[in-house]
């Protein structure tokens, strides 16, 4: 599914990456955690297409993700992957459905397909009761389901999480892990989370844990 070897990474004199192999199956829920600075971040960005390593090889489905750039780079981005943070980067002057649907209308979809899409998604996350809310109007875990959502609309194969959970109190965290079991069940999807929080890290399938710049 995903193969990263030997991926280096330098922010000017500072080696943040140096030298990771990591390997991601079909279907897994992964969970990398490890003290900040530990390059974890950084590691998904690479991984997500978002910034590119200094050295080394990303594989998505054997695709050499790391050497594509433009218009290349964002169509697979748009089609392949979905990205939750932390921040949920909802659009404040957009409503809710509005919100899940941006991605798949930049993408070319119909209009119609999209916005019945989205509806579904919604109802399955629990926040179809908010559609027509904007994101001022919901409440911190309204609007990470809401950025979920909108990480599906375009049925990725895989879900890049980045400290996912870091704004939300304890049951909405852990109702947001539980929430990507239950959709990795029903879409088949995979997911790469990055998190502090080695409780909830202990339910994924796997955890990975970083420190200085390598998985150990």
């Amino acid at each position: 599914m995903i193969s990263g070897k030997n991926i280096h990474k330098a922010y000017g004199t500072v080696q943040v990456l140096k030298g990771v192999d990591i390997d991601i199956n079909k279907g897994e829920v992964v969970s990398i955690v490890g003290p900040s600075g530990s390059g974890k971040s950084t590691l998904l960005h690479i991984l997500g297409t978002l910034d590119k390593p200094d050295t080394g090889s990303v594989l998505m489905n054997n695709i050499p993700v790391s050497t594509l750039s433009g218009k290349q780079l964002a169509a697979f981005r748009n089609k392949n992957i979905g990205f939750v943070f932390q921040f949920h980067h909802l659009l404040p002057e957009f409503s809710a459905l509005e919100n899940v649907c941006i991605p798949a209308w930049l993408g070319g979809r119909r209009r119609k397909e999209v916005t019945r899409e989205a509806r579904d998604l919604l109802a399955i996350l629990g926040v179809d009761h908010r559609l027509e809310n904007k994101p001022n109007e919901l409440s911190g875990g309204e609007q990470q389901r809401v950025a979920v959502a909108r990480a599906l609309i375009n049925q990725p194969e895989i879900i890049f999480a980045d400290e996912p959970t870091g704004n939300l109190d304890t049951t909405n965290a852990r109702e947001l892990h539980r929430l990507f079991f239950d959709l990795r069940d029903r879409f088949q999807q995979t997911f790469l989370i990055v998190t502090h929080n080695e409780e909830l890290a202990t339910l994924s399938d796997r955890t990975l844990h970083m420190k200085d710049g390598l998985i150990v």
